[in-house]
């Protein structure tokens, strides 16, 4: 039985159509799941930047909390990677 050249053909297709679908579900997965703690750390760093003008005697208060608020946020932005990888490898 011979192989048809079409047949081929429209197998590799497939598999590179399906693999770049892949490709662009991590994209958008790690895309959308690192814009919201982006602007979340822009607006922390800008009101505790605000607050310490206001009130620079509680300084240290004020950068304790604003960084473990980042922190919080960086989390967030670490999930979408992780469910990045696993849309790329599973």
């Amino acid at each position: 039985m011979a192989l048809d050249p079409t047949m081929v053909t429209d197998a590799v297709t497939t598999t590179v159509a399906a693999v770049g679908d892949n490709n662009y579900d991590m994209a958008l997965a790690i895309g959308l799941g690192s814009l919201g703690p982006a602007l979340a750390i822009g607006f922390i760093g800008a009101k505790s930047v605000e607050a310490v003008g206001r009130n620079p005697e509680a300084s240290a208060r004020i950068q304790t909390l604003a960084i473990l608020s980042i922190a919080f946020a960086e989390a967030v932005a670490i999930y979408a990677l992780v469910v990045a990888l696993i849309i790329k490898f599973v």
